[in-house]
């Protein structure tokens, strides 16, 4: 079997364990294997392919991988659910209290908590959710 194509299947199978892993280090050894490939195809001598092989697997695992983990493991740049309401002004519906009331955050109605559980909110007062806790928005009066 010619080498190229030992590289060529080498690198296929790096490829596909790497989307079962999601390490981005064996997909940048697939690449590797072929570069490799490629140059074995233009009829370098075994010992030149793995010297190619182990520069471009250096080289990408020392630059590229540091990149690509930092890209996955950065925090979402956007808040969904109730994240999103976190933050958000609302409107007392009913009179808030660190037991009871109702707000109407964004157009929907949602049960509330006074933040401070000292404070009692009446109904119609511009509001800030602080935080959510299952279905309950914990809020405080704006200034």
């Amino acid at each position: 079997m010619d080498p190229w194509l030992i590289w060529l299947i080498a690198a296929g199978v790096l490829g596909v364990v790497e989307i079962f892993t999601l390490t981005a280090a064996l997909g940048i050894l697939g690449v590797a294997a072929l570069a490799t490939a490629g140059t074995a195809a233009l009829g370098l001598p075994l010992p030149l392919q793995f010297v190619v092989f182990t520069a471009v697997a250096t080289v990408s695992l020392l630059f590229v991988r540091p990149l690509v983990v930092r890209h996955v493991l950065a925090p979402p740049t956007e808040r969904f659910g109730i994240d999103a309401l976190v933050g958000q002004a609302a409107r007392t519906v009913s009179e808030v209290t660190a037991l009871d009331g109702r707000v109407r955050i964004g157009g929907e109605e949602w049960t509330a908590r006074s933040y401070d559980e000292t404070q009692t909110i009446p109904p119609g007062t511009a509001v800030d959710v602080m935080k959510i806790s299952g279905a309950t928005a914990f809020v405080y009066p704006r200034e």
